[in-house]
């Protein structure tokens, strides 16, 4: 593992689900597409074994709270099955699930609405905000 690129990211993105039925891996993993940034890191800026926060904030308020040690996966196992639908290249981002919170699981649920702020954070990569979701 220590040759892989390992990016971790704090940013929206969009998950292209057309053409694929499952929810873990394939409707989320497409070549060419995946919107990205601000900041992205390599694998040699996050140690092997280091565990890292991922918090997803609406209008303030913690909407999803987890941590990379609660992958259902192991990374290697979920290289092998990505590459099993997909030719991944250098410099290729996989993207997995998301952590429990998601609006309309909540009970009651809660939908963005026009000027909401949302906040993605990743420790030891940084927060992206999104202002006004309209």
């Amino acid at each position: 593992m220590s040759e892989t690129f390992f990016p971790v990211r704090a940013s929206s993105f969009w998950t292209a689900r057309t053409g694929h039925t499952h929810q873990w891996g394939p409707g989320k993993n497409f070549e060419g597409t995946g919107a990205f940034g601000p900041w992205m890191v390599t694998r040699d800026e996050i140690s092997d074994g280091e565990i890292l926060t991922l918090e997803t904030r609406l209008n303030s308020e913690v909407m999803q709270h987890a941590t990379t040690d609660m992958l259902l996966f192991p990374i290697p196992t979920l290289i092998s099955y990505v590459s099993s639908f997909t030719t991944l290249e250098p410099g290729d981002v996989i993207v997995t699930g998301t952590p429990g919170g998601i609006g309309m699981k909540r009970n009651p649920p809660v939908y963005m609405k026009a000027g909401d702020v949302v906040e993605i954070e990743v420790s030891r990569v940084g927060v992206f905000e999104k202002y006004d979701c309209s």
